[in-house]
């Protein structure tokens, strides 16, 4: 571990057993924070943390099923604020869902409405509410929250993921203005279409289509993702409020015509 722009942090991640929240734990770990990362696979949360540790970073892992209640919220604030001891430093709201493949406005049942909901809106909202207090005392924080470019960008698709992106860009805003002057800064980075690369054997990646016409013409890494999160959680961030962060290759903000 060499950087330390996180170094005597402590962050909490939501949402951290794979793609973008596992790259940001992996970063904020070796930038210095002392990193709680939490989901719902005890075996791949044991991979990363064995991960972190490994290349000298501190790490523990915190398995939760993030299901919207107040009362699994507040129980996973308690957990990682005593594992990282006694607070938390750096919020980063990244856990979601997205329903299932065909599921369009006219075919979502109320129960997969409900859930999604649940998981990618209750669930930060409920976990800031239980955390933020204990920020304020201390005289600071920040929380990063996950949107997506599709919050802003319509499609034909994913109409409920959208909104519920929507809602996260907006309650950014909205936390800023309401705890920004307690010292709590509030943040929102809104991926583009972002994997691992993929093996030949794996075939191409549907999503990739949406980045045709963009200026980076392609998907982006997870790592991508990582380094503007570091970047926000970082002192270099100390005048950024209620801001989104586009990473995402253009996608909302420019049109590459072709000749």
């Amino acid at each position: 571990m060499t950087n330390s722009r996180l170094s005597n942090k402590t962050a909490l991640i939501t949402g951290a057993t794979s793609n973008i929240g596992r790259a940001i734990a992996v970063e904020f770990a070796a930038e210095g924070a002392h990193v709680v990362v939490s989901g719902r696979s005890p075996q791949r949360g044991a991979e990363l943390i064995g991960e972190i540790k490994a290349n000298g970073g501190r790490a523990a892992f915190v398995p939760m099923d993030l299901d919207g209640t107040p009362q699994a919220c507040g129980a996973l604030a308690a957990e990682a604020a005593r594992l990282l001891g006694g607070r938390i430093d750096i919020l980063v709201n990244n856990a979601g869902i997205y329903p299932g493949s065909g599921s369009d406005t006219t075919t979502t049942g109320e129960a997969t409405f409900d859930q999604v909901y649940a998981v990618n809106v209750k669930a930060p909202y409920f976990l800031t509410a239980a955390i933020v207090p204990a920020m304020i005392d201390a005289g600071g924080g920040v929380i990063i929250n996950l949107g997506s470019w599709i919050a802003r960008l319509g499609v034909p698709v994913g109409a409920l993921y959208s909104s519920t992106k929507g809602a996260m860009e907006t309650l950014t805003r909205a936390w800023a203005a309401e705890f920004g002057q307690s010292g709590v800064r509030v943040n929102a980075i809104s991926p583009g279409v972002v994997h691992e690369p993929l093996t030949r054997e794996a075939g191409p990646y549907a999503g990739d289509a949406m980045m045709n016409g963009t200026p980076a013409g392609t998907h982006g890494t997870p790592g991508a993702i990582a380094h503007a999160a570091v970047y926000l959680a970082s002192d270099e961030a100390a005048f950024v409020h209620g801001t989104v962060i586009d990473v995402d290759g253009g996608r909302t903000g420019v049109a590459v015509i072709a000749a």
